[in-house]
Protein backbone atom coordinates (compact mmCIF):
# COMPACT_ATOMS: atom_id res chain seq x y z
CA UNK A 1 0.00 0.00 0.00
CA UNK A 2 1.40 3.39 -0.94
CA UNK A 3 1.49 6.39 1.35
CA UNK A 4 -1.19 7.96 -0.84
CA UNK A 5 -3.52 4.98 -0.28
CA UNK A 6 -2.89 5.14 3.46
CA UNK A 7 -3.61 8.87 3.54
CA UNK A 8 -6.88 8.37 1.65
CA UNK A 9 -8.16 5.68 3.98
CA UNK A 10 -6.88 7.60 7.01
CA UNK A 11 -8.91 10.63 5.89
CA UNK A 12 -12.04 8.54 5.33
CA UNK A 13 -11.75 6.90 8.75
CA UNK A 14 -11.10 10.18 10.55
CA UNK A 15 -13.92 12.07 8.78
CA UNK A 16 -16.61 9.40 9.21
CA UNK A 17 -19.43 10.81 11.31
CA UNK A 18 -22.79 9.58 12.51
CA UNK A 19 -25.41 11.78 10.85
CA UNK A 20 -28.80 11.36 12.50
CA UNK A 21 -31.75 10.42 10.33
CA UNK A 22 -33.28 13.74 11.45
CA UNK A 23 -30.43 15.61 9.70
CA UNK A 24 -30.96 13.83 6.37
CA UNK A 25 -32.68 15.70 3.54
CA UNK A 26 -34.72 13.06 1.69
CA UNK A 27 -32.45 12.91 -1.37
CA UNK A 28 -32.54 9.39 -2.82
CA UNK A 29 -29.45 7.25 -3.26
CA UNK A 30 -29.57 4.90 -6.28
CA UNK A 31 -30.17 1.28 -5.26
CA UNK A 32 -27.03 0.32 -7.19
CA UNK A 33 -24.95 2.54 -4.90
CA UNK A 34 -26.45 0.93 -1.79
CA UNK A 35 -25.64 -2.48 -3.31
CA UNK A 36 -22.01 -1.37 -3.79
CA UNK A 37 -21.83 -0.33 -0.13
CA UNK A 38 -23.24 -3.65 1.04
CA UNK A 39 -20.75 -5.48 -1.18
CA UNK A 40 -17.95 -3.81 0.82
CA UNK A 41 -19.35 -5.52 3.92
CA UNK A 42 -18.64 -8.86 2.28
CA UNK A 43 -14.88 -8.23 2.64
CA UNK A 44 -14.88 -7.99 6.43
CA UNK A 45 -12.61 -10.41 8.33
CA UNK A 46 -14.42 -13.60 9.30
CA UNK A 47 -13.09 -16.56 11.30
CA UNK A 48 -13.69 -19.82 9.48
CA UNK A 49 -15.23 -17.88 6.58
CA UNK A 50 -18.60 -18.04 8.26
CA UNK A 51 -19.52 -14.59 6.84
CA UNK A 52 -22.21 -14.03 9.50
CA UNK A 53 -23.49 -10.67 8.22
CA UNK A 54 -26.98 -10.42 6.74
CA UNK A 55 -28.83 -7.30 5.62
CA UNK A 56 -32.49 -6.40 5.20
CA UNK A 57 -32.71 -3.37 2.89
CA UNK A 58 -35.65 -0.97 2.78
CA UNK A 59 -36.14 1.85 0.28
CA UNK A 60 -39.07 3.68 -1.28
CA UNK A 61 -42.49 2.42 -0.19
CA UNK A 62 -40.93 -0.47 1.74
CA UNK A 63 -39.05 2.08 3.85
CA UNK A 64 -42.23 3.98 4.69
CA UNK A 65 -43.97 0.71 5.53
CA UNK A 66 -41.12 -0.29 7.83
CA UNK A 67 -41.58 2.97 9.76
CA UNK A 68 -45.23 2.02 10.35
CA UNK A 69 -44.28 -1.56 11.22
CA UNK A 70 -41.57 -0.43 13.65
CA UNK A 71 -44.00 1.91 15.41
CA UNK A 72 -46.63 -0.84 15.51
CA UNK A 73 -44.19 -3.31 17.07
CA UNK A 74 -43.34 -0.73 19.71
CA UNK A 75 -47.00 -0.15 20.54
CA UNK A 76 -47.91 -3.83 20.56
CA UNK A 77 -44.96 -4.95 22.67
CA UNK A 78 -44.73 -2.12 25.19
CA UNK A 79 -46.71 -2.19 28.40
CA UNK A 80 -49.69 0.16 28.25
CA UNK A 81 -48.45 2.29 31.15
CA UNK A 82 -45.04 2.72 29.44
CA UNK A 83 -46.23 3.54 25.92
CA UNK A 84 -45.69 7.08 24.69
CA UNK A 85 -47.41 8.54 21.65
CA UNK A 86 -44.32 10.67 20.94
CA UNK A 87 -42.13 7.55 20.72
CA UNK A 88 -44.66 5.86 18.44
CA UNK A 89 -44.65 8.85 16.09
CA UNK A 90 -40.85 9.12 16.18
CA UNK A 91 -40.44 5.48 15.17
CA UNK A 92 -43.03 5.86 12.42
CA UNK A 93 -41.43 8.96 10.95
CA UNK A 94 -37.69 8.61 11.57
CA UNK A 95 -37.42 7.01 8.12
CA UNK A 96 -39.00 10.02 6.36
CA UNK A 97 -35.76 11.82 5.44
CA UNK A 98 -33.58 8.74 4.87
CA UNK A 99 -33.04 7.24 1.44
CA UNK A 100 -32.60 3.67 2.67
CA UNK A 101 -32.61 1.71 5.89
CA UNK A 102 -30.49 -1.39 6.33
CA UNK A 103 -31.13 -3.75 9.23
CA UNK A 104 -27.82 -5.45 9.95
CA UNK A 105 -27.90 -8.91 11.47
CA UNK A 106 -25.37 -11.37 12.83
CA UNK A 107 -26.58 -14.73 11.50
CA UNK A 108 -25.24 -17.38 13.86
CA UNK A 109 -23.62 -20.24 11.98
CA UNK A 110 -23.63 -23.93 12.81
CA UNK A 111 -19.92 -24.15 13.67
CA UNK A 112 -20.04 -24.01 17.47
CA UNK A 113 -16.22 -23.92 17.66
CA UNK A 114 -16.39 -20.29 16.59
CA UNK A 115 -17.42 -18.17 19.60
CA UNK A 116 -20.45 -15.93 19.25
CA UNK A 117 -18.25 -12.96 20.14
CA UNK A 118 -16.18 -13.51 16.99
CA UNK A 119 -19.31 -13.61 14.86
CA UNK A 120 -20.50 -10.34 16.42
CA UNK A 121 -17.06 -8.83 15.77
CA UNK A 122 -17.17 -9.95 12.12
CA UNK A 123 -20.65 -8.47 11.63
CA UNK A 124 -19.49 -5.23 13.26
CA UNK A 125 -16.49 -5.07 10.91
CA UNK A 126 -18.88 -5.57 7.98
CA UNK A 127 -20.99 -2.65 9.19
CA UNK A 128 -17.90 -0.44 9.53
CA UNK A 129 -17.01 -1.22 5.91
CA UNK A 130 -20.45 0.10 4.90
CA UNK A 131 -20.06 3.25 6.98
CA UNK A 132 -16.59 3.97 5.60
CA UNK A 133 -17.76 3.36 2.04
CA UNK A 134 -20.64 5.76 2.61
CA UNK A 135 -18.23 8.41 3.88
CA UNK A 136 -16.02 7.95 0.81
CA UNK A 137 -19.07 8.56 -1.42
CA UNK A 138 -20.32 11.58 0.55
CA UNK A 139 -23.33 9.64 1.88
CA UNK A 140 -24.63 10.32 5.39
CA UNK A 141 -24.97 7.28 7.62
CA UNK A 142 -26.29 6.54 11.07
CA UNK A 143 -25.87 3.22 12.93
CA UNK A 144 -28.72 3.10 15.43
CA UNK A 145 -29.61 0.66 18.17
CA UNK A 146 -32.80 2.49 19.11
CA UNK A 147 -36.44 1.59 19.02
CA UNK A 148 -37.16 -2.13 18.83
CA UNK A 149 -33.68 -3.07 17.56
CA UNK A 150 -32.77 -5.46 20.37
CA UNK A 151 -36.19 -6.96 20.98
CA UNK A 152 -37.60 -10.39 20.32
CA UNK A 153 -40.48 -8.71 18.49
CA UNK A 154 -38.27 -7.36 15.69
CA UNK A 155 -36.33 -10.63 15.49
CA UNK A 156 -39.61 -12.48 15.10
CA UNK A 157 -40.80 -9.99 12.46
CA UNK A 158 -37.62 -10.71 10.46
CA UNK A 159 -37.95 -14.50 11.00
CA UNK A 160 -34.56 -14.71 12.71
CA UNK A 161 -33.31 -17.66 14.73
CA UNK A 162 -32.87 -17.47 18.49
CA UNK A 163 -29.07 -17.13 18.29
CA UNK A 164 -29.14 -14.45 15.59
CA UNK A 165 -28.52 -10.87 16.75
CA UNK A 166 -29.81 -7.65 15.26
CA UNK A 167 -26.70 -5.46 15.18
CA UNK A 168 -28.54 -2.25 14.42
CA UNK A 169 -30.41 -0.11 11.96
CA UNK A 170 -28.26 1.73 9.42
CA UNK A 171 -29.88 4.84 7.99
CA UNK A 172 -28.41 6.03 4.69
CA UNK A 173 -29.12 9.35 3.01
CA UNK A 174 -27.79 12.79 2.23
CA UNK A 175 -27.51 15.84 4.42
CA UNK A 176 -27.16 19.58 3.97
CA UNK A 177 -25.46 19.89 7.36
CA UNK A 178 -21.71 20.60 7.39
CA UNK A 179 -19.59 17.84 8.92
CA UNK A 180 -18.67 18.38 12.54
CA UNK A 181 -15.18 17.95 13.93
CA UNK A 182 -14.55 14.58 15.50
CA UNK A 183 -14.22 14.26 19.26
CA UNK A 184 -12.57 11.55 21.32
CA UNK A 185 -12.82 11.80 25.12
CA UNK A 186 -9.88 9.62 26.10
CA UNK A 187 -6.41 10.61 24.83
CA UNK A 188 -5.04 8.11 22.33
CA UNK A 189 -1.86 7.47 24.33
CA UNK A 190 -3.97 6.29 27.27
CA UNK A 191 -5.45 3.52 25.09
CA UNK A 192 -2.17 2.04 23.88
CA UNK A 193 0.52 0.31 25.90
CA UNK A 194 3.73 -0.69 24.16
CA UNK A 195 5.47 -3.62 25.86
Amino acid sequence: MTNNNFEQIETIIKTRRSISWSKMNGQIIPDETVTRLLALADWAPTHGRTEPWRFFVYGGEALKQFGKTHAGLYWQHTAEDKRQQATYEKLEHNVDKASHLVIAVMKRGVNEKIPQLEEVAAASAAIENILLGATALGIASYWSSGGMTHTHALKEHLHLATDDIIMGLIYLGHTDEPAKDGVRNIPFNEKVKWL
